[in-house]
């Protein structure tokens, strides 16, 4: 199986405007790029998709350039509902420094750097007469109106700056191609017609001569209808301070059986061999969550480093044997991030602790917990109706973990 093939077998090609064409040219190193908008200060794991595709080809000997759109970043890529809140430049720029770490880190290989390159260095030098003159007069209206995401949008309207939008990312390509060679864009599946508007541009300025080729691929979706990339509402980011790597690692491992092949072979580096090892395992060993934590090591080491992935596993495990003494203060508030928290300025009974914290609505129903034996202090079963939670025996003098059942974590702070 060539590359393409491989590329097709793992979903990751949806349309290209030249198939024929790529299969030849493909065959020695050219330049691709991706490019990605800088609407916050970090990327979160909807854009690992198109990031690991620029690696898959920086792997196989192309060079990857990264776009950012700090130029277009001003205007905003149009979405299917209603119009982007405009940003300053300055909060752009802010997002510039934390998504250009995070691409360069990803893509670092020695041998075939990735090439960062923000737009806004060639589209703020462009006055509306030159847009208008050397841009506009190559794209008809109607041809911009017939394309999905404006389509979608002329019920409900559409801004004249967010219209165009693709002349500019199309202008982007143009440059790309002119000043480094690029023959090659990728992008999501909603990409189609600003890669389309791209080539068609560099068509009309350069001569038929130019060739050209974009490549989509289909957006990742969780198959049951929820919002791929969003755990409990919350976007899992790639910014460490935002999405710490146990949060990032436990993502990925509860994927759902239906989704994880499908994942892995979009995401994981993994062989065809090895991906089609781990779907049998799952289908005799659906217990063990293989392909899940295969998944999770990989992506986690990827993305936050080899210790990232260390505390991942390590708070991990905590979890599962209840050793919270075996963790850093830092690694409990990380693996306690979810839990309810209480607050005390002395010991306290432990009857009163587990009210306070919502693991009992009485006293009467914390007794009951405790005599049952569902409740644990510091990964330790407890039984006695007397005991009192001190500051003197908490993790670290600073907090201690209780756990009712199986899965319900509470912490009570000591002030």
């Amino acid at each position: 199986m060539d590359f393409l093939d491989e590329l097709t077998w793992r979903g990751l090609i949806k349309d290209v405007t030249d198939l024929e064409g790529l299969k030849e040219r493909i065959k020695t190193p050219m330049t691709v790029y991706c490019g990605f908008d800088p609407t916050a200060d970090s990327l979160h794991i909807g854009h690992l998709q198109q990031i690991l595709l620029l690696k898959r080809y920086q792997q196989q000997g192309h060079h990857p350039i990264a776009l950012i759109g700090g130029a277009t970043g001003m205007i905003g890529d149009p979405r299917p509902t209603t119009e982007r809140s405009l940003q300053t430049l300055d909060e752009i720029n802010q997002n510039i420094v934390g998504i250009s770490a995070q691409i360069r880190s990803i893509l670092c290989n020695t041998d075939l750097p990735v090439t960062i390159v923000n737009n806004y260095d060639w589209l703020s030098k462009i006055d509306i007469l030159t847009f208008l003159r050397d841009f506009g007069k190559h794209f008809n209206v109607n041809y911009m109106i017939a394309k999905d995401i404006v389509s979608s949008r002329l019920a409900t309207g559409i801004s004249f700056t967010e219209f165009t939008y693709t002349i500019l990312q199309a202008a982007d390509w143009l440059h790309l191609y002119q000043n480094h060679q690029c023959e090659m864009q990728i992008g999501g599946s909603d990409q189609w017609g600003n890669l389309t508007s791209g080539s068609e541009l560099i068509r009309k300025v350069v001569g038929n001569q130019a060739k050209v080729f974009g490549v989509t691929s289909p957006l990742i979706t969780n198959s049951d209808g929820s919002k791929f990339g969003k755990s409990e509402g919350k976007n899992i980011w790639l910014d460490p301070q935002k999405t710490d790597s146990y949060q990032f690692y436990q993502y990925w491992i509860n994927v759902s059986d239906n989704d994880i092949i499908d994942f892995m072979k979009r995401l994981s580096f993994k062989t065809v061999d090895e991906i089609m090892s781990l779907s049998l395992a799952m289908e005799t060993q659906a217990h063990l969550r293989l392909p899940q934590k295969a998944l999770a090591e990989e992506l986690t080491e990827l993305v936050f480093g080899k210790e990232g992935l260390i505390s991942a596993l390590k708070i991990t495990e905590v979890l599962f044997s209840g050793q919270f003494d075996q963790l850093s203060l830092s690694e409990l508030e990380v693996a306690l991030a979810e839990a309810s928290f209480g607050e005390v300025w002395e010991d306290t009974l432990l009857i009163d602790c587990l009210v306070l914290v919502g693991a009992a609505k009485s006293k009467r129903e914390a007794r009951d917990l405790i005599t049952g034996g569902s409740v644990l202090v510091n990964g330790n079963k407890m039984a006695d109706l007397e005991f009192i939670v001190q500051k003197e025996n908490a993790l670290h003098k600073s907090l201690t973990v209780i756990r009712k059942g199986k899965k319900y974590y509470f912490v009570i702070r000591h002030i």
